[in-house]
């Protein structure tokens, strides 16, 4: 059974084709590459197999369960969690806070089971973890501060931090180099490829960056004008005549 499988997937915007028939499956745990030309479709596939879109059509199977359509929420709590291209934190709150608000249940009955797991060992539990995730990425000195204080690059690994705190089955990291200078960079590359040896699980990256998805990537999935188009090794990838004429033609 495959821990995700995509199938005919999707989505229009009025008069543009976002995603077109996008199907693939992902049998094992690995780190997977998302990649294709700006308008290839990428975030809306995101959008779709996280629960921030509903599709027009198609499916999404979770290790066997259909799961499409199903709100964002609720695919969080089914084991799919996600960041974003423009780096979501809680500027205010502090690094710590960031990471285990994230922890924290959401959907309907969430503010009380946040407010009842503030007041436990719950909290307790999830600080000493926190705080060893800070420390991989080099924030643990940022971790009473808040957020604001932090650059930009910064800021996108604590938003990466937050989403491994709840240990889901499908990572899905949407540009986590963007933005990043080259020395975050590397702490980035090997936080990825600490958790992944440390909780092996589905790790899909959307990246533009080629040197860096193509170093740390086993697979590559290749998207254009809102379908697949070729998927490989990234050796195989990089050899496609089809993938450079979509990103050069």
């Amino acid at each position: 059974m495959s821990i995700l499988q995509v199938s005919g997937l999707a989505k229009a915007y009025g008069g543009i084709r976002a995603l077109e028939e996008v199907s693939f499956d992902i049998a094992g745990p690995g780190i997977y590459g998302l990649i294709g030309p700006n308008g290839a479709g990428k975030t809306t596939l995101f959008d779709a197999v996280a629960g921030t879109v509903k599709p027009d059509s198609g499916r999404v199977m979770l290790q066997g369960q259909d799961v499409t359509g199903w709100p964002s929420h609720r695919m969080a709590r089914a084991g799919i969690s996600r960041t974003f291209q423009e780096c979501r934190v809680l500027a205010e709150e502090s690094c710590l806070d960031n990471v285990l608000f994230a922890a924290q249940p959401k959907g309907l009955g969430a503010s009380v089971r946040q407010l009842i797991t503030r007041a436990s060992g719950h909290r307790r539990h999830l600080r000493e973890e926190a705080m060893r995730l800070l420390s991989m990425v080099r924030l643990q000195d940022y971790a009473h501060q808040p957020a604001a204080l932090l650059s930009f690059g910064q800021r996108r690994l604590l938003e990466i931090v937050s989403t491994f705190i709840s240990s889901p089955e499908v990572f899905l990291l949407d540009e986590p180099a963007s933005g990043v200078n080259p020395a975050l960079l590397v702490v980035l590359a090997d936080f990825i490829s600490a958790m992944y040896a440390e909780r092996p699980r589905v790790f899909l990256v959307v990246e533009h960056n080629m040197e860096f998805i193509m170093s740390l990537a086993q697979d590559i999935i290749v998207m254009h004008q809102g379908r697949v188009l070729e998927r490989g090794t990234p050796a195989q990838v990089q050899a496609s005549p089809a993938v450079m004429e979509a990103y050069l033609g």
